[in-house]
Protein backbone atom coordinates (compact mmCIF):
# COMPACT_ATOMS: atom_id res chain seq x y z
CA UNK A 1 0.00 0.00 0.00
CA UNK A 2 1.54 3.31 -1.10
CA UNK A 3 1.38 6.51 0.95
CA UNK A 4 -1.69 7.86 -0.88
CA UNK A 5 -3.58 4.62 -0.36
CA UNK A 6 -2.52 4.58 3.30
CA UNK A 7 -3.87 8.10 3.78
CA UNK A 8 -7.16 7.09 2.15
CA UNK A 9 -7.34 3.94 4.27
CA UNK A 10 -6.89 5.96 7.46
CA UNK A 11 -9.62 8.34 6.33
CA UNK A 12 -11.87 5.31 5.86
CA UNK A 13 -11.12 4.14 9.39
CA UNK A 14 -12.01 7.60 10.65
CA UNK A 15 -15.37 7.55 8.85
CA UNK A 16 -16.46 4.75 11.17
CA UNK A 17 -15.90 6.69 14.38
CA UNK A 18 -19.14 8.67 14.38
CA UNK A 19 -22.16 9.67 12.31
CA UNK A 20 -23.70 7.77 9.42
CA UNK A 21 -22.41 7.58 5.85
CA UNK A 22 -23.40 5.95 2.57
CA UNK A 23 -20.99 3.57 0.89
CA UNK A 24 -22.29 2.79 -2.63
CA UNK A 25 -21.12 -0.35 -4.40
CA UNK A 26 -19.19 -0.43 -7.68
CA UNK A 27 -18.29 -3.41 -9.85
CA UNK A 28 -15.66 -2.04 -12.22
CA UNK A 29 -13.45 1.00 -12.73
CA UNK A 30 -16.10 2.90 -14.70
CA UNK A 31 -18.85 2.49 -12.13
CA UNK A 32 -16.37 3.39 -9.40
CA UNK A 33 -15.41 6.61 -11.19
CA UNK A 34 -19.06 7.59 -11.60
CA UNK A 35 -19.78 7.03 -7.91
CA UNK A 36 -16.67 8.95 -6.92
CA UNK A 37 -17.60 11.86 -9.19
CA UNK A 38 -20.77 12.72 -7.30
CA UNK A 39 -18.91 13.17 -4.04
CA UNK A 40 -19.09 9.98 -1.99
CA UNK A 41 -16.22 9.91 0.52
CA UNK A 42 -15.66 6.18 -0.05
CA UNK A 43 -17.05 3.33 -2.12
CA UNK A 44 -17.34 -0.43 -1.80
CA UNK A 45 -17.24 -3.24 -4.31
CA UNK A 46 -20.12 -5.63 -4.93
CA UNK A 47 -19.28 -9.27 -5.57
CA UNK A 48 -22.67 -9.64 -7.25
CA UNK A 49 -21.98 -6.82 -9.69
CA UNK A 50 -18.50 -8.16 -10.43
CA UNK A 51 -19.92 -11.63 -11.08
CA UNK A 52 -22.59 -10.25 -13.41
CA UNK A 53 -19.96 -8.28 -15.35
CA UNK A 54 -18.23 -11.58 -16.11
CA UNK A 55 -21.49 -13.22 -17.11
CA UNK A 56 -21.41 -15.33 -13.96
CA UNK A 57 -24.06 -15.86 -11.25
CA UNK A 58 -23.60 -14.23 -7.87
CA UNK A 59 -22.21 -16.73 -5.39
CA UNK A 60 -25.50 -17.32 -3.51
CA UNK A 61 -25.64 -21.12 -3.06
CA UNK A 62 -22.54 -21.31 -5.19
CA UNK A 63 -22.08 -25.07 -4.75
CA UNK A 64 -25.07 -25.39 -7.09
CA UNK A 65 -23.62 -23.19 -9.85
CA UNK A 66 -21.04 -25.72 -11.00
CA UNK A 67 -17.27 -25.62 -11.05
CA UNK A 68 -17.04 -22.60 -13.35
CA UNK A 69 -19.94 -20.59 -11.99
CA UNK A 70 -18.27 -18.61 -9.28
CA UNK A 71 -15.76 -15.80 -9.78
CA UNK A 72 -12.54 -17.08 -8.23
CA UNK A 73 -10.31 -15.22 -5.83
CA UNK A 74 -7.53 -14.20 -8.27
CA UNK A 75 -10.11 -12.75 -10.66
CA UNK A 76 -11.85 -10.87 -7.87
CA UNK A 77 -8.56 -9.50 -6.56
CA UNK A 78 -7.63 -8.22 -10.01
CA UNK A 79 -10.97 -6.43 -10.23
CA UNK A 80 -10.55 -4.93 -6.74
CA UNK A 81 -7.10 -3.68 -7.76
CA UNK A 82 -8.53 -2.12 -10.92
CA UNK A 83 -11.13 -0.29 -8.84
CA UNK A 84 -8.74 0.96 -6.15
CA UNK A 85 -6.41 2.19 -8.89
CA UNK A 86 -9.19 4.06 -10.68
CA UNK A 87 -10.39 6.29 -7.83
CA UNK A 88 -8.98 8.63 -5.23
CA UNK A 89 -11.32 7.61 -2.42
CA UNK A 90 -11.06 4.60 -0.11
CA UNK A 91 -12.47 1.31 -1.35
CA UNK A 92 -13.93 -1.43 0.84
CA UNK A 93 -13.91 -4.89 -0.74
CA UNK A 94 -16.71 -7.43 -0.73
CA UNK A 95 -14.71 -10.55 0.10
CA UNK A 96 -17.67 -12.90 0.47
CA UNK A 97 -16.81 -15.75 2.84
CA UNK A 98 -13.07 -15.29 2.32
CA UNK A 99 -12.81 -17.73 -0.60
CA UNK A 100 -12.45 -20.82 1.53
CA UNK A 101 -13.79 -22.35 4.71
CA UNK A 102 -10.50 -22.44 6.57
CA UNK A 103 -9.37 -19.58 8.77
CA UNK A 104 -6.01 -19.48 6.99
CA UNK A 105 -7.73 -18.99 3.64
CA UNK A 106 -9.60 -16.04 5.14
CA UNK A 107 -6.33 -14.57 6.39
CA UNK A 108 -4.79 -14.95 2.94
CA UNK A 109 -7.77 -13.25 1.33
CA UNK A 110 -7.46 -10.29 3.69
CA UNK A 111 -3.75 -9.97 2.94
CA UNK A 112 -4.42 -10.08 -0.80
CA UNK A 113 -7.14 -7.43 -0.48
CA UNK A 114 -4.77 -5.11 1.37
CA UNK A 115 -2.14 -5.69 -1.31
CA UNK A 116 -4.81 -4.79 -3.90
CA UNK A 117 -5.30 -1.42 -2.19
CA UNK A 118 -8.49 -2.09 -0.24
CA UNK A 119 -9.10 0.06 2.83
CA UNK A 120 -11.56 -2.42 4.30
CA UNK A 121 -13.39 -5.64 3.64
CA UNK A 122 -16.13 -7.89 4.89
CA UNK A 123 -15.99 -11.56 5.81
CA UNK A 124 -19.31 -13.35 5.99
CA UNK A 125 -20.47 -16.55 7.67
CA UNK A 126 -22.47 -17.83 4.69
CA UNK A 127 -21.14 -21.19 3.46
CA UNK A 128 -22.83 -21.38 0.07
CA UNK A 129 -24.18 -24.81 1.05
CA UNK A 130 -27.96 -25.02 1.26
CA UNK A 131 -27.84 -27.86 3.80
CA UNK A 132 -25.67 -25.89 6.25
CA UNK A 133 -25.87 -22.25 5.13
CA UNK A 134 -23.90 -20.76 8.05
CA UNK A 135 -20.51 -21.75 9.36
CA UNK A 136 -20.54 -23.16 12.87
CA UNK A 137 -20.39 -20.13 15.15
CA UNK A 138 -17.15 -21.10 16.88
CA UNK A 139 -15.49 -21.66 13.52
CA UNK A 140 -16.95 -18.43 12.16
CA UNK A 141 -15.42 -16.53 15.08
CA UNK A 142 -12.05 -18.19 14.42
CA UNK A 143 -12.26 -16.99 10.82
CA UNK A 144 -12.83 -13.39 11.92
CA UNK A 145 -10.00 -13.70 14.42
CA UNK A 146 -7.68 -14.90 11.63
CA UNK A 147 -8.76 -11.96 9.49
CA UNK A 148 -7.92 -9.58 12.32
CA UNK A 149 -4.50 -11.17 12.71
CA UNK A 150 -3.86 -10.68 8.99
CA UNK A 151 -4.74 -6.99 9.30
CA UNK A 152 -2.38 -6.64 12.25
CA UNK A 153 0.41 -8.39 10.37
CA UNK A 154 -0.01 -6.04 7.41
CA UNK A 155 0.29 -2.99 9.65
CA UNK A 156 -2.01 -0.93 7.43
CA UNK A 157 -5.26 0.91 8.28
CA UNK A 158 -8.13 -1.42 7.42
CA UNK A 159 -11.77 -1.69 8.46
CA UNK A 160 -12.67 -5.32 9.03
CA UNK A 161 -16.39 -6.03 8.79
CA UNK A 162 -17.94 -9.14 10.28
CA UNK A 163 -21.03 -10.08 8.31
CA UNK A 164 -23.65 -12.55 9.43
CA UNK A 165 -26.28 -13.85 7.04
CA UNK A 166 -28.43 -15.20 9.87
CA UNK A 167 -31.46 -13.15 8.80
CA UNK A 168 -31.09 -14.11 5.15
CA UNK A 169 -31.24 -17.83 5.98
CA UNK A 170 -34.06 -17.40 8.52
CA UNK A 171 -31.92 -18.23 11.55
CA UNK A 172 -33.56 -15.40 13.47
CA UNK A 173 -32.71 -12.04 14.98
CA UNK A 174 -31.35 -13.46 18.24
CA UNK A 175 -28.77 -15.52 16.36
CA UNK A 176 -27.88 -12.55 14.17
CA UNK A 177 -27.22 -10.45 17.28
CA UNK A 178 -25.21 -13.17 19.00
CA UNK A 179 -23.07 -13.82 15.94
CA UNK A 180 -22.52 -10.13 15.15
CA UNK A 181 -21.39 -9.46 18.71
CA UNK A 182 -19.11 -12.48 18.62
CA UNK A 183 -17.48 -11.19 15.44
CA UNK A 184 -17.03 -7.75 16.97
CA UNK A 185 -15.41 -9.33 20.03
CA UNK A 186 -13.11 -11.34 17.73
CA UNK A 187 -11.78 -8.18 16.09
CA UNK A 188 -14.30 -6.92 13.55
CA UNK A 189 -14.54 -3.12 13.48
CA UNK A 190 -18.12 -3.11 12.20
CA UNK A 191 -20.98 -5.59 12.04
CA UNK A 192 -23.02 -6.16 8.90
CA UNK A 193 -26.45 -7.80 9.11
CA UNK A 194 -28.07 -7.99 5.65
CA UNK A 195 -31.79 -8.57 5.79
CA UNK A 196 -32.35 -5.87 8.41
CA UNK A 197 -34.34 -3.27 6.48
CA UNK A 198 -37.20 -2.13 8.74
CA UNK A 199 -36.94 0.42 11.54
CA UNK A 200 -37.85 -1.96 14.35
CA UNK A 201 -35.25 -4.59 13.43
CA UNK A 202 -32.53 -2.02 12.83
CA UNK A 203 -33.27 -0.24 16.12
CA UNK A 204 -33.03 -3.56 17.96
CA UNK A 205 -29.68 -4.30 16.34
CA UNK A 206 -28.24 -0.88 17.09
CA UNK A 207 -29.26 -1.23 20.73
CA UNK A 208 -27.97 -4.80 21.09
CA UNK A 209 -24.66 -4.64 19.23
CA UNK A 210 -21.36 -3.77 20.85
CA UNK A 211 -20.10 -1.87 17.83
CA UNK A 212 -21.15 0.03 14.70
CA UNK A 213 -23.73 -1.42 12.33
CA UNK A 214 -23.77 -1.61 8.53
CA UNK A 215 -27.09 -2.20 6.80
CA UNK A 216 -27.79 -2.74 3.11
CA UNK A 217 -30.59 -0.79 1.48
CA UNK A 218 -31.97 -0.47 -2.04
CA UNK A 219 -32.49 -4.17 -2.59
CA UNK A 220 -36.27 -3.78 -2.70
CA UNK A 221 -36.51 -0.07 -3.47
CA UNK A 222 -37.98 2.61 -1.14
CA UNK A 223 -37.83 1.98 2.55
CA UNK A 224 -35.92 4.08 5.02
CA UNK A 225 -34.00 7.21 4.07
CA UNK A 226 -30.45 8.06 5.10
CA UNK A 227 -31.83 10.58 7.58
CA UNK A 228 -34.02 7.93 9.16
CA UNK A 229 -31.18 5.43 9.27
CA UNK A 230 -28.91 7.98 10.92
CA UNK A 231 -31.60 8.72 13.50
CA UNK A 232 -31.79 4.98 14.24
CA UNK A 233 -28.06 4.94 14.96
CA UNK A 234 -26.77 3.12 11.87
CA UNK A 235 -23.10 3.87 11.19
CA UNK A 236 -22.87 3.02 7.50
CA UNK A 237 -25.16 2.04 4.64
CA UNK A 238 -24.33 0.01 1.54
CA UNK A 239 -26.49 -0.81 -1.49
CA UNK A 240 -25.06 -4.18 -2.51
CA UNK A 241 -25.62 -5.15 -6.13
CA UNK A 242 -28.73 -3.00 -6.52
CA UNK A 243 -27.16 -0.37 -8.80
CA UNK A 244 -25.64 -3.06 -11.00
CA UNK A 245 -28.97 -4.84 -11.22
CA UNK A 246 -30.67 -1.56 -12.17
CA UNK A 247 -28.27 -1.09 -15.08
CA UNK A 248 -28.83 -4.65 -16.24
CA UNK A 249 -32.56 -3.94 -16.07
CA UNK A 250 -32.04 -1.04 -18.49
CA UNK A 251 -29.85 -3.23 -20.70
CA UNK A 252 -32.50 -5.93 -20.85
CA UNK A 253 -35.22 -3.36 -21.59
CA UNK A 254 -33.17 -1.87 -24.43
CA UNK A 255 -32.37 -5.28 -25.87
CA UNK A 256 -36.04 -6.28 -25.68
CA UNK A 257 -37.14 -3.10 -27.43
CA UNK A 258 -34.67 -3.69 -30.23
CA UNK A 259 -35.58 -7.34 -30.61
CA UNK A 260 -39.35 -7.13 -30.30
CA UNK A 261 -40.17 -3.68 -31.68
CA UNK A 262 -37.21 -2.57 -33.77
CA UNK A 263 -37.38 0.90 -32.21
CA UNK A 264 -34.74 2.97 -30.47
CA UNK A 265 -36.50 5.01 -27.79
CA UNK A 266 -34.18 3.57 -25.14
CA UNK A 267 -31.59 6.05 -26.43
CA UNK A 268 -33.63 9.07 -25.38
CA UNK A 269 -32.30 9.00 -21.80
CA UNK A 270 -28.75 7.82 -22.40
CA UNK A 271 -25.78 9.75 -21.12
CA UNK A 272 -23.98 11.61 -23.87
CA UNK A 273 -20.52 10.70 -25.07
CA UNK A 274 -19.34 14.10 -23.88
CA UNK A 275 -20.72 13.56 -20.37
CA UNK A 276 -19.08 10.16 -20.01
CA UNK A 277 -15.80 11.37 -21.44
CA UNK A 278 -15.83 14.13 -18.84
CA UNK A 279 -16.31 11.60 -16.05
CA UNK A 280 -13.55 9.35 -17.33
CA UNK A 281 -11.03 11.97 -18.46
CA UNK A 282 -7.45 11.47 -17.33
CA UNK A 283 -6.92 13.33 -14.05
CA UNK A 284 -3.15 13.04 -13.82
Amino acid sequence: MDSDQRTRAQAFVDLHREGCFLLPNAWDAGSARILESVGFPAIATTSAGVAFSFGRPDHDFFAEHGEHGRVDRPTMMRRIHEITGAVRVPVSADLEEGYGPDAQEVATTISLAIDAGAAGGNIEDFTGDRATPLFDEVHAVDRVRAARAAVAAAGEPFVLVGRTDALLVDAGLDEAIRRANAYLAAGADCAFVPGAADAATIATLVDALDGPLNVVMGLTGGGLSMTELADLGVRRVTVGGSIARLLYRHLLDAATELSEHGTFTYGDTQLTQTALNAHFADRT
